[in-house]
């Protein structure tokens, strides 16, 4: 495919249009020259807006790892080992995409506003009363249940800032939003340690976030606005059945490659955030004359992760937007090479703690950045490869399969690998597991992350073959529906295009 003739890719509709699409170019172009270019631009209503999206994000993620903070507390209450400790997370994480289809149906055709507020405020009622339950099983259940509550915000919210913004606008606005997810973790280890230790029982730590929740779902009634669907982009294309949506983000290349290579993203975060501080714990109680604790360690991890997403978050994002005029698929290439980066700053992040602690930060440090480079990068992707009235089930689509084969099952089955290890690495299977056999199992077994990064790098690299293309798709629906707005689309048959090659 002769690039040349395709201008740079900015997240909007800027690719030529051969043939009979030269007139849906020419009033795309020239629509395009009464959009907003910088942030002087952007109205203070958006900024609240934007600023809602971020706060509830901050505070989704804060209550999310608020649990991997005190994990140790955890475990001994309830009596359990890795396994089930494991299975808390993936509890949450399978409810959590379970419903986000269901949410993301009735956000591409209904309130906004009214899901995403329903949504917080069962979170909030859910992680509230879940703090008080004794029993480990019932506790699981209510973890289930604030995962469906997060489900409802996670697929709607990038769709709003996509509705609102277009071009390098909607890069630097997503990358605000997903700069709270990489801080919001590291407060969730911070918040669960220090009110935890603070009040002398872990179950503070969870009781937090809610009443954050609660002033969330005032904001998101009362200032948050909700746009017309495909507003920023001049789109009236109307919304199809789901299981023509479905359909059509299966064909589409981009968001497949790109969704495999975020279910790597989410399988190694999964894995790192719930296992980090309690292995950097077993590795420290190795060495000599270490007076530590498990608050400590959480809060210092938190320090680490919240630093990593601040500088790897927008740092991704401004990448992006720098090369995008020289190499118009430089996005997944961006990703790709990240994760190829990140793979063995893991592994010797994990070989190092037991002898130096710093130097393991600062690895760990290190992969953490290269691995947030990829956040805001990859919601752009799904929005310039997908129409308007079908992001939010793109949105929900990629959480289904990223969550069922990523970060749902990555902290139980690195567990289950820990506990497995422990049994063969003991010299008795009826003995008490030292130190540094657990130390050495959680270890072991953590190390399939650095394999699943490699995985998730070449996704990403075979997304740069299509990327091009497959925006030019978008952009040429749009194009002619905003000419012959009583036309029907021809975004299927441009998809069936793409699906029988060049």
């Amino acid at each position: 495919m002769d690039q040349s003739s395709i201008t740079p890719n900015t997240s909007n509709p800027e690719l030529e249009i051969n043939g009979d699409n030269d007139s849906a170019t020419t009033l795309l172009q020239e629509k395009q020259t009464r959009r907003r270019e910088t942030l002087r631009d952007v109205t203070f209503i958006e900024y609240m807006t934007v600023g809602v999206l971020c706060f509830v994000n901050l505070i989704n993620y804060m209550d999310r790892f608020t649990l991997a903070g005190v994990l140790g507390d955890v475990k001994k209450e309830f009596g359990i080992g890795d396994d089930s400790a494991g299975l808390l997370q993936t509890v949450f994480v399978v409810a959590y995409m379970v419903f986000a289809p269901i949410f993301s149906y009735l956000g591409d055709r209904q309130s906004r506003r009214a899901i995403m507020a329903f949504g917080v405020g069962l979170w909030c009622i859910t992680t509230f009363i879940g703090s008080f339950v004794t029993n480990f099983k019932l506790f699981a259940f209510f973890r289930g249940l604030v995962g469906i509550g997060e489900a409802s915000y996670s697929t709607i919210a990038p769709t709003i800032i996509s509705d609102l913004f277009v071009g390098n606008i909607r890069s630097k606005m997503l990358a605000l939003f997903y700069f709270a997810i990489p801080v919001g973790s590291g407060m969730g280890y911070i918040v669960g340690s220090l009110a935890g230790a603070a009040a002398g029982n872990w179950r503070w730590g969870l009781r937090v976030t809610p009443f954050m929740g609660v002033v969330a779902v005032a904001l998101i009634l009362w200032v948050m606005i909700d746009p017309e669907r495909g507003q920023a982009e001049d789109s009236q294309i109307r919304p199809t059945s789901y299981r023509d949506d479905i359909r059509a983000l299966v064909k589409n290349r981009s968001f497949m490659l790109s969704t495999l290579a975020f279910t790597c993203v989410a399988f190694v975060t999964g894995a790192l955030a719930w296992w980090g501080p309690q292995f950097i714990y077993l590795g420290l109680t190795l060495q000599p004359d270490v007076d530590i604790t498990i608050e400590s360690v959480s809060y210092k991890f938190g320090l680490v992760g919240m630093s990593a997403g601040a500088m790897g978050v927008p740092l991704g994002s401004a990448l992006a937007q720098r090369l995008r005029p020289r190499l118009l698929d430089c996005d997944p290439l961006i990703c790709g090479f990240a994760l190829l980066a990140s793979a063995p700053l893991v592994y010797f992040g994990l070989i190092t703690i037991s002898a130096h602690v710093a130097l393991t930060y600062v690895l760990i440090f290190a992969g953490m950045v290269t691995l947030n480079l990829t956040w805001s990068i990859v919601a752009d992707i799904v929005l310039y490869v997908v129409i308007p009235p079908r992001r939010s089930t793109a949105e929900a689509f990629q959480i289904l399969i990223s969550h069922m084969f990523g970060d749902a099952g990555s902290p139980y089955l690195v567990g289950v690998i820990s506990e497995s290890l422990k049994r063969s690495l003991s010299p008795s299977p009826s003995e008490m597991p030292s130190q540094i056999v657990q130390f050495q199992a959680l270890q072991y077994a953590l190390f399939v992350t650095c394999f699943v990064e490699v995985l998730g790098g070449i996704f990403f690299l075979l997304t740069a073959v299509y990327i091009v293309k497959d925006k030019q798709t978008v952009d040429r629906a749009i194009a002619e529906i905003a000419e012959h707005p009583s036309t029907e689309p021809s975004h299927s048959r441009a998809e069936e295009e793409n699906v029988s090659g060049e």
